[in-house]
């Protein structure tokens, strides 16, 4: 091709319309995921797990044996819609194990006098004397997610709001008649219609410094740009400093002798780099978070799986881009961030996600990434809490990465397949 060529080559339509047709696509699906799983969470309601405790041992009401506890769940189970609650019937020993380790989102505890205060409260409506409410408690859990602690208080309000209602209808069916024709005062009317005082209280609220439960989420989601971007990063200046590509400064481009380098040392070096950086970065986050007073009661924890989880996104978008070319980069932006963002649980429970979204969960890195960093600031790092899942899933992440990237980079240098399709040697002036 001559010079004059050159200078007046222009684009054909395709190469127009391909730009165009990536923006489009990422569009749409940008608008699907973000828009679809923010929309309306509690309409996409579903295996939304709550613990119900029932510790009441019943009593005698209007002379008759009666278990208003066992009423009363029996209620919840047949009346919450079992597709969208699942409600587990537990001991409060369980109950509290599970809201540990943020395996249910709260907690219904139905406490063991309940019938007995119940038949006073019917009898003190007739007869003068000192008295207290039945009480149930709605614990939420606002470590496991402060939008699931609010949908959690949404669904206890409208359960009790119909418990309170069904058990006021009874108790004032037995009192009047206990008491014949003999009028009630509006007090008593008042307390009987609503006999059951709910208390919505979190279980083991927050402590300051957490972003109101959201400091889980943006600290993955720092450690996620920062691999996802560093791979970006190191790919451009690596291959620019071994004369792949020119290295760009403004309007001034600089062109760098092509090294004899294969395409699988190429990515060991990006590889070493990311590596390097990892530990590094993760540092720098956990002083910024300290100076900050961001509350991390484990820093070392946080420290190390914080290393692992960069240089995993890191190493693993390297092997993409060396796999696929200038195509990896859109595949590392789809996988990363575009599908893992709404999956990743962070914001909105997967739970009140629409299913497609919330089975994505199962292998999106960011989820997983989630899982570790949640446990770790709120949990106490227990492995039950999510951290099991997160380390390991973490780690076999970085063992697809490491695979996909040196399967693909030998592959290609066995077949001869030189990058830019040229020998070695340096550019033409």
């Amino acid at each position: 091709m001559t010079d004059n060529t050159a200078r007046t080559r222009t684009m054909p339509l395709r190469e127009w319309l391909a730009p165009i047709t990536l923006v489009a696509v990422l569009a749409a699906l940008l608008g699907t995921m973000y828009l679809g799983y923010t929309a309306d969470p509690e309409k996409h309601l579903h295996d939304f797990p709550i613990a119900l405790v029932n510790q009441d041992v019943g009593d005698t009401v209007a002379g008759k044996p009666a278990d208003i506890g066992g009423q009363i769940t029996a209620a919840l189970h047949d009346n919450i819609p079992a597709d969208k609650i699942d409600l587990r019937e537990v001991g409060l020993n369980e109950a509290q194990r599970q809201l540990r380790n943020g395996e249910v989102y709260g907690a219904i505890v139905i406490p063991g006098d309940f019938t007995k205060r119940v038949a006073i409260l019917g009898t003190a409506s007739v007869v003068p004397g000192q008295i207290e409410q039945p009480i149930i408690s709605v614990l939420t859990n606002p470590r496991a997610g402060t939008l699931a602690a609010q949908i959690m208080s949404t669904i206890a309000d409208q359960a009790m709001t119909q418990v309170n209602t069904t058990v006021g209808t009874q108790l004032t069916d037995q009192v009047e008649a206990a008491i014949g024709t003999t009028p009630l005062s509006g007090a008593a009317q008042l307390q009987l219609t609503q006999p059951i005082d709910v208390v919505v209280t979190p279980y083991h609220p927050l402590p300051e410094g957490t972003g109101q439960g959201l400091a889980a989420f943006f600290y993955t989601l720092v450690l996620l740009i920062v691999g996802f971007s560093g791979a970006m990063m190191i790919n451009s200046l690596v291959d620019a400093s071994l004369g792949f590509i020119p290295a760009e400064y403004g309007p001034w481009h600089k062109n760098t002798a092509r090294a004899p380098i294969s395409r699988a040392r190429t990515l060991l070096i990006k590889w070493a780099i990311a590596a390097i950086s990892a530990p590094i970065a993760s540092a720098v986050f956990l002083g910024i978070g300290l100076l900050l007073n961001m509350s991390i009661e484990r820093p070392l924890m946080l420290f190390l799986y914080g290393a692992l989880a960069i240089a995993a996104i890191a190493i693993t978008g390297l092997s993409v881009m060396a796999a696929f070319g200038t195509a990896g980069l859109m595949i590392n932006l789809i996988v990363f961030v575009v599908l893992g963002i709404p999956s990743s649980s962070g914001t909105i429970p997967l739970e009140a996600t629409p299913r497609w979204i919330a089975d994505m969960a199962s292998f999106e890195p960011m989820h997983q990434i989630y899982l570790a960093v949640r446990a770790i600031l709120f949990f106490d790092g227990h492995l039950e809490a999510g951290m099991a899942q997160g380390l390991w899933m973490t780690l076999a992440g970085l063992a697809i990465g490491l695979t996909l990237g040196a399967a693909a980079t030998n592959a290609y240098d066995l077949r001869g397949m030189d990058r830019l399709g040229a020998k070695h040697s340096a550019p033409a002036p």
